[in-house]
């Protein structure tokens, strides 16, 4: 099969290669170029290699996967990743499939999943960590966790955990809003 290409084929065929080759290098030699940049920058003190890190950092922070627990921490994160998807996944077919066998419940909900539609996604990551916050901190009082009950809103910890105030003699105590009970909940 090979004896029957023409030249002019191979010469073509050549040049596909010797292009692919080339856009090859050349994105090699960025790459490599782009990370020497950093690395001498930031030895320079031109940038911050706290921030910004460096290559040589973060090679020996490889190196040393199983003295820092990365590996660890990959594992878990990829475990929540892959449960997180899953639910997620199966969640979603659940109310499809909820939703396209009964005519009446998706004439019912259409307008709200429109509307969770055009929310931005963003929008909803506060809303969810707000919820399961308040949920965690709650004292439940009558079954009615903190975030429903508006009388216990000021009460949650992350919210006032900066809202120390000092008086006049320089002693610290809490705002008003909080009673008495909690104030020594919160400051231990």
């Amino acid at each position: 099969m090979q004896n029957n290409i023409s030249q002019e084929r191979k010469i073509y065929l050549k040049k596909i290669k010797r292009n692919k080759f080339a856009v090859a290098f050349v994105q090699i030699a960025i790459l490599v170029l782009l990370i020497s940049s950093w690395e001498i920058l930031a030895n320079m003190g031109v940038i911050d290699s706290f921030i910004t890190s460096q290559p040589s950092r973060i090679i020996k922070t490889f190196m040393n996967l199983s003295q820092n627990g990365l590996l660890e921490h990959l594992y878990t994160t990829t475990i929540e990743t892959v449960i997180g998807f899953l639910s997620g996944t199966i969640l979603g077919l659940l109310i499809a499939i909820c939703l396209w066998w009964s005519k009446f419940l998706s004439k019912v909900l259409e307008p709200f999943l429109v509307i969770l539609n055009s929310l931005p996604k963003v929008a909803l990551g506060p809303i969810i960590i707000i919820w399961v916050r308040s949920r965690n901190v709650s004292d439940y009082h009558n079954g009615i966790s903190n975030f429903a009950c508006g009388n216990y809103i000021g009460n949650i910890k992350w919210i006032l955990r900066d809202r120390q105030r000092k008086n006049k003699n320089g002693k610290k105590f809490w705002k008003q809003s909080i009673s008495n009970s909690n104030q020594n909940y919160y400051s231990s």
